[in-house]
């Protein structure tokens, strides 16, 4: 049996115990887990482990409370979504300090704008609305088309920005009426857990939920009956997953997965005055975004002079703890993942690749850190070019003929995004619209905004968030045909 506790709002709540968030409650449970911090690879907190009927009990709470939440207006419902950003912005420097406990990314350049872009988004996301359409009218009748919640919402979020990318969810379910069950991963459950308990001081019970635990909750809540809709964010194997259990009741589903992004650098690029965006692009957060740069294309014209220069960049920037305000780049995040990019360094290094920086780990020190590493020239077929890496490691590959830049960023199971570099800008829209991608940026990346569609093709997602297209995948359109 589980006790539940009143949901209090301190200073101190950031020190922990840690609860879950079901129907208004802080809910205990009886057994945790270790939530590790990725800087010293120590236990920096116990986080709570729900069972099975704990998630029941939090799909039954948002299941009643959906019928209240969805009747108030969009007014009344942008009143809470304000008040609770109000209420993050209040408790904005200890979510961004335990984001970067837990995460590991570095506090200043990372977790803080985050945390600050969340809290925008919920504002923005909440000014916005779906409008009823007259979508046909004559002298017999008048078609209005209306957009209606789908009911209960569950999320499944991953441990790269488990700030941001749950409150892209939750904010646009909530603004269309739908409540809200998150399950975060068991990574980086901290921050949720918190905003969770920050919640169920502005809505009513059981309007969002945030329930932590091991893996097997997953699958649960993506075939649970009770849920209208999974929208989830992670690796495109556990995509497959979430998107079989999702069938068996035939539910919404919105699935964001990885990705190989390629950047493509033309013939006629200012390559030195880019450098300092290629790199964040592709090692800014540890290199842990499905968005990330994961292979740089440069025409051999400029191949040996960018190569040294994007080098000696590189070796400008502190890797360490991301709360020393001097480190650009953290530790990797989990040691499930550390292990992974040391089996791509060993294939690299099995295959006589070329390294020209970084390359060795130091597992000597603490933590889960990993250095910068510039692979030059692998061939195409080579693992650090086809598969997506998700860590500090980058391949540079020399092109010929821009046309087989463009064949070989497109020759992937993914397609999230991609970016063109060139001084003609109309000449770089023209390769930018054959990258077969998602979202495409030329001589720019990584700009957002709550109205532009984020999403991918091919193996890299299914549906989109932000904009009103990701918006209307949180209802469903209903015709209204009304005879005069």
């Amino acid at each position: 049996m589980s006790a539940t506790l009143k949901a209090t709002q301190s200073a101190s709540i950031f020190d922990g115990p840690y609860y879950l968030s079901i129907a208004g409650k802080l809910v205990e449970t009886k057994d945790t887990f270790d939530v590790i911090n990725p800087a010293t690879g120590k236990v920096l907190a116990q986080a709570p482990s729900a069972t099975a009927e704990q998630l029941d009990e939090a799909i039954a709470s948002a299941k009643t409370a959906f019928k209240s939440w969805s009747a108030l207006s969009y007014d009344d419902r942008q009143g809470y979504l304000d008040r609770y950003a109000d209420a993050l912005q209040e408790n904005r420097d200890d979510l961004v300090r335990l984001l970067t406990l837990e995460q590991g990314k570095p506090l200043q350049t990372m977790a803080a704008p985050e945390v600050d872009q969340a809290i925008s988004y919920i504002r923005q996301i909440a000014a916005r609305r779906i409008p009823v359409e007259i979508v046909e009218e004559n002298d017999s009748h008048i078609v209005e088309l209306h957009h209606v919640p789908l009911g209960v919402v569950g999320g499944i979020t991953p441990w790269n920005f488990p700030v941001l990318l749950a409150l892209w969810k939750v904010a646009p379910a909530l603004i269309t009426g739908n409540t809200f069950v998150l399950k975060p991963t068991p990574f980086t459950p901290l921050t949720a857990l918190r905003f969770g308990e920050i919640a169920q001081n502005v809505f009513p019970e059981g309007v969002l939920s945030v329930v932590s635990g091991d893996d097997a909750l997953g699958p649960q809540l993506s075939n649970h009956p009770d849920i209208a809709k999974i929208s989830f964010t992670g690796s495109t194997e556990t995509g497959r997953h979430v998107l079989r259990a999702a069938a068996g009741t035939i539910k919404r589903v919105t699935l964001e997965l990885g990705g190989n992004d390629a950047a493509i650098v033309l013939p006629d690029a200012d390559y030195k005055a880019i450098i300092p965006q290629l790199f964040w692009g592709a090692f800014g957060h540890q290199g842990q975004w499905c968005i990330g740069i994961k292979r740089l294309y440069i025409p051999r014209s400029l191949h040996t002079d960018f190569v040294k220069k994007f080098v000696a960049y590189a070796k400008t920037v502190k890797v360490g703890d991301g709360l020393d305000p001097d480190v650009g780049i953290g530790p990797v995040q989990n040691k499930m993942q550390f292990d992974k990019l040391k089996s791509f360094l060993a294939d690299i290094k099995a295959n006589g690749q070329t390294i020209v920086l970084g390359g060795e780990v130091d597992e000597s020190q603490p933590g889960y850190f990993f250095p910068v590493t510039i692979v030059d020239n692998p061939p195409e077929d080579s693992m650090i070019v086809q598969e997506e890496q998700f860590g500090p490691i980058l391949p540079i590959i020399v092109y010929d003929e821009v046309d087989d830049a463009v064949n070989r960023a497109n020759d992937s199971i993914y397609g999230l995004g991609g970016s063109v570099w060139g001084r003609d800008t109309m000449a770089a829209v023209a390769v930018a619209n054959r990258v077969e991608a998602g979202m495409v940026w030329v001589n720019e990346i990584h700009t957002m905004g709550v109205d532009i569609p984020f999403g991918g093709v091919k193996q890299s997602g299914l549906g989109t968030e932000h904009g009103r297209e990701g918006r209307e995948l949180f209802t469903n359109p209903k015709s209204l045909f009304i005879h005069k």
